[in-house]
């Protein structure tokens, strides 16, 4: 079965697909110490209502400052480089990941990304919840060594420690 025709017919040449061209995209969106935000997708840019979409770059060996994105959902994808993730009410917890990975942020969770190499830059794509940019950067005194935390879940197991 199919949908039945719209009430109101649309004007798909300018309401349909939209190609937003990597050198196009918008900086002008909110930021935090340490990484450059760059919008693609949202409300402003193409009228998106419940996604945020762009990319994000964090220079070799820096990190960012602790922050976290309100009620938002935030999803990373990693295309090149490698992330420290570290979260936590101290940032007391620590996790990597490489080129091809995901990495899900739930909403209100205090993070912070660092670029794990010393001479390559980490490049991300950045998928929000939302059509805003939601970053509330906090002042957190961070713990000196995390707790690393496996990225384990019901179908895969913890690696074996020593």
């Amino acid at each position: 079965m199919h949908d039945p025709a719209p009430a109101h017919p649309h004007d798909w040449k300018h309401d349909g697909v939209r190609v937003i061209r990597g050198d196009q995209l918008d900086p002008n969106t909110a930021q935090t110490p340490g990484m450059n935000r760059a919008a693609a997708i949202n409300a402003a840019r193409v009228g998106a209502q419940k996604i945020w979409a762009g990319t994000v770059t964090i220079h070799a060996n820096a990190k960012t400052g602790a922050h976290h994105h309100g009620a938002l959902e935030s999803v990373i994808y990693i295309v090149r480089g490698k992330a420290r993730m570290r979260w936590g009410e101290r940032l007391e917890y620590v996790a990597e990941a490489n080129a091809g990975d995901f990495i899900f942020v739930p909403p209100y969770v205090p993070h912070q990304e660092i670029n794990a190499s010393t001479d390559e830059a980490l490049e991300c794509v950045l998928v929000r919840s939302d059509n805003e940019a939601v970053v509330v950067n906090l002042d957190i005194e961070p713990v000196e060594k995390p707790e690393a935390v496996a990225w384990v879940d019901p179908i895969h197991r913890a690696p074996r420690s020593g």
